[in-house]
């Protein structure tokens, strides 16, 4: 004979509770990831002016908080490509930011795959709430940036974030105040102190959207 004892429905519930916290949870937190140390050992090529870079992407695409903004430059640092995007995916999963990604680079520029060592670089520049500290969300694009990198034959460039604070490049000591989240974009045609200096990232982008 066997004996059983039927669970409480208190007892239910806090299991269902259990059970919805610990899917949550799993939703919640990237499953793919780059710690900032594992960024750093990556080798990343710096960027001569990530100043000019950051404020050319922010003046063409004029991105809000959960915007990703992916660029493409040759040697010289010239803009060749970009797309934005809004993450609307619940999920903060590398896998799933390196299918958006790579979606964008295939839709705006030719892939460099038959080359034996890449020439162009990838950057990308994301607009979050909170603070310029590395976040686990960050890690999760980290790992999107670089695999879609590697599937669209480009080098892994800087990943940038954007707060309300400023913008910071992740892995290197270096940002600013402006432009940030909600800040004025720069005009284009406009004054001599809010012209970017010429040759650099942001004069290309600038041109390039000034002809459009």
């Amino acid at each position: 004979m066997t004996f059983g004892f039927a669970p409480s429905s208190a007892a239910s519930t806090s299991m269902s509770s259990m059970r919805s916290e610990r899917s949550a949870d799993s939703v919640n937190r990237p499953t793919r990831l780059l710690e900032p140390a594992e960024w750093a050992a990556a080798g990343i090529p710096l960027l001569r002016n990530p100043r000019e870079v950051v404020s050319g992407l922010h003046t063409r695409h004029r991105p809000i908080p959960r915007t990703a903004v992916v660029a493409v430059l040759d040697p010289e640092e010239r803009l060749r490509a970009s797309a934005s995007f809004t993450r609307r995916e619940s999920a903060m999963d590398g896998w799933t930011f390196r299918n958006a990604l790579l979606s964008q680079l295939r839709r705006v520029i030719p892939h460099d795959l038959r080359r034996r060592t890449p020439v162009r670089t990838a950057v990308l520049l994301y607009c979050r709430e909170g603070d310029t500290r590395w976040t686990e969300e960050d890690g999760a694009w980290m790992w999107g940036l670089r695999d879609a990198c590697t599937l669209h034959g480009l080098r892994c460039g800087a990943y940038i974030t954007m707060t309300r604070d400023g913008w910071q490049v992740l892995g290197e000591d270096r940002g600013g105040r402006r432009p940030s989240v909600g800040s004025v974009a720069e005009v284009l045609g406009g004054g001599e102190q809010s012209a970017p200096r010429t040759g650099g990232a942001a004069t290309e982008m600038l041109r390039r959207a000034a002809a459009r």
